[in-house]
């Protein structure tokens, strides 16, 4: 079977920019996940739920896709192909927040939890790693190029949701009201109707997913085992790659796994309660402020494409320590930034390097474990987006249903990005560590 379809016509250029612009509209659909921010408000104000409930269930899907969904899709991705594994993941994320629109008023968080959170966060993961997987190997010689324009994919699908769900008139009426509940403090307020808008945004964006995404998702292959070879040969590297169980017992996985974890916090906790972060920078009312963010938000998925190029020009390495110590100076003076335009352009960057640690990452672990395993192995890599999606996110709510503000968190994580520069330089050449280290054979399927 795997003869047969590797052996399928389009190995060549346009049958590569096919798969990556498949590729891209999969990435556009689950990147709505970082959109969470925009339903935040409502559900507090129309389940009376803290900050903290709210955020659980960004949190678990979060973890759901990174621990769960990226691991399960690799692994079962290096036996099967991708395009099993993309329609199965698009499928699932679709149902999930079908299932959440329809369910939550009855059965409040634990369903919204179990549907959007876990079974729309597995598929979602399953979703991300098939086609960051997949171009790496079509684009041998541009890794950080390809892997940084379908990660924007995931950033460009939250910009659009940003800027198009507020301005649904139902949703947005919704929001107004939920924004005066909250400042009153008020115990009622929001009506049937407006519960019923904010719900039926889930029911109606899964169905464009599943739209979107399956068709999508159905044109995904790997080039031939002939076209990998020549590849690496082309570019004087290995046609092989070292198997999961093998990458797990290096020090480098180890260090790929924690400069993912500190990337992605700074940027993920903005992500999850970024109006609210905002207001209490800024003491501005929440309707000025998120129509704004809609448009920083867009500059998490330019990152993911800036960035991947910058590392195929500077490395990996020396783009990951920039990114570090540019996010650390920005967190420490955003912590006394009081003006609404210079906290959104510190949000920019802050966002502008999170999306480069998705962009680079791809040929990061390619440069270290090659890209016949790169399923799994990305995968298991992606487990600390999972982790910071949880921490980061939560700890910041905590402070703020503790405290009352998000700003006294800002400075310890900006000293932890300031410590973490030094991660990449640790980072030393495989070969001089490893030894005899097993290599992978590539499936010949999908």
């Amino acid at each position: 079977m795997g003869a047969d379809v590797h052996s399928r016509s389009g190995q060549g250029n346009s049958g590569r920019w096919v798969v990556a612009i498949a590729a891209f509209l999969v990435m556009v659909t689950i990147g709505t996940l970082y959109s969470w921010a925009i339903f935040t408000q409502p559900l507090l104000a129309a389940f009376h739920w803290d900050v903290t409930t709210t955020t659980w269930a960004y949190a678990t899907a979060n973890f759901c896709v990174a621990a769960l969904g990226a691991v399960a899709g690799g692994f079962w991705q290096d036996r099967v192909g991708p395009r099993r594994v993309a329609l199965t993941g698009v499928t699932l994320w679709g149902v999930g927040n079908i299932l959440a629109g329809l369910g939550t008023a009855a059965w409040g968080a634990p369903w919204l939890y179990l549907t959007y959170g876990v079974l729309g966060g597995v598929g979602a993961g399953m979703a991300y790693i098939t086609p960051v997987s997949m171009v790496t190997k079509w684009f041998p010689g541009q890794r950080g190029l390809a892997g940084g324009l379908v990660a924007c994919g995931f950033g460009f699908g939250a910009f659009l949701y940003n800027e198009l769900v507020p301005r649904l008139a139902e949703f947005h009426t919704a929001t107004d009201h939920a924004s005066l509940v909250i400042a009153a403090h008020a115990v009622g307020g929001m009506t049937t109707t407006d519960i019923g808008a904010v719900l039926q945004v889930f029911v109606g964006s899964g169905v464009i997913y599943l739209l979107i995404g399956l068709p999508a998702a159905a044109l995904f292959r790997n080039p031939s085992k002939e076209s990998i070879d020549r590849a690496a040969r082309a570019n004087g590297g290995l046609s092989r790659g070292l198997v999961p169980r093998e990458v797990i017992r290096t020090r480098q996985f180890y260090l790929l796994w924690l400069q993912l974890f500190v990337n992605v916090i700074a940027g993920i906790t903005i992500i999850s309660n970024a109006s609210f972060i905002l207001e209490d920078l800024t003491n501005l009312p929440m309707a000025r402020i998120a129509s704004l963010f809609g448009m920083v938000s867009l500059f998490n998925a330019i990152g993911r494409l800036f960035w991947g190029s910058v590392s195929d020009r500077i490395g990996c390495r020396q783009t990951f320590a920039l990114m570090f110590a540019i996010q650390s100076l920005v967190l420490f003076l955003l912590s006394d930034v009081h003006d609404l335009h210079l906290a959104l352009a510190g949000f920019a960057i802050i966002l502008l390097c999170c999306g480069g640690g998705f962009g680079t990452m791809p040929a990061y672990s390619a440069e270290f474990f090659g890209t016949r395993c790169m399923g799994l192995n990305y995968g298991l890599i992606l487990s600390a987006w999972g982790a910071a999606g949880v921490v980061g996110p939560l700890l910041m709510a905590r402070a703020k249903d503790l405290s009352g503000s998000f700003a006294g968190l800002m400075p310890l994580v900006a000293a932890v990005l300031c410590v973490s520069t030094v991660l990449p330089f640790l980072m030393t050449p495989l070969s001089s560590t490893t030894g005899g280290l097993k290599l992978a054979t590539e499936p010949g399927i999908d």
